[in-house]
């Protein structure tokens, strides 16, 4: 007999962001800039505690409103892409994506380690915040699994292994 898995979901109307980005595909196209009000989701999976809950769904909760906040209002830039240039002072972000160009007040950017600030790699980088931020309350626990909405019903969703 198999035995049960579980998991644990969080998900609230206080856990989205409005931020604007813009991507790029194909080699050369890229977006204009426009914004989105992301919805968030995060689910834990592991083993029942000695309490028979796998994770304390309010730590969970605010450890994603902490990152929420921090995109909160925000321009994403992608600082890893192999095109996209960034030219960072202390007031500004200077962004160039062949003739394009945009600069940014750098209070107002949000500069992300990731190569596009596609729904996926925000979801990624919402989820290696949260095993930094969370640490040691991971362990034992099997997979974070991190959902992100750019869109009504159109969701990034990336699930991180823990236990390997």
């Amino acid at each position: 007999m198999t035995p049960p898995a579980y998991r644990v979901r969080v998900t609230k109307d206080h856990l989205v962001f409005s931020a604007a980005h813009f991507i790029t595909f194909n080699g050369n196209i890229c977006e204009r800039l426009h914004g989105h009000n992301w919805r968030t989701a995060v689910e834990v999976a592991g083993d029942l505690d000695e309490n028979h809950y796998v994770f304390d769904f309010i730590a969970l909760r605010d450890a994603l409103q902490t990152i929420v906040l921090e995109l909160d209002h925000r321009m994403l830039l992608a600082t890893q892409h192999p095109k996209i240039r960034l030219n960072t002072n202390e007031s500004e972000v200077e962004v160039t994506f062949e003739d394009r160009r945009w600069v940014f007040p750098r209070e107002d950017c949000v500069l992300l380690p990731i190569e596009n600030t596609t729904a996926e790699r925000i979801a990624w980088w919402i989820g290696e915040r949260l095993r930094s931020d969370l640490g040691v309350r991971l362990q034992g626990m099997r997979e974070l699994q991190v959902e992100v909405e750019e869109n009504f019903g159109q969701w990034g969703i990336c699930t991180i292994r823990l236990d390997s």
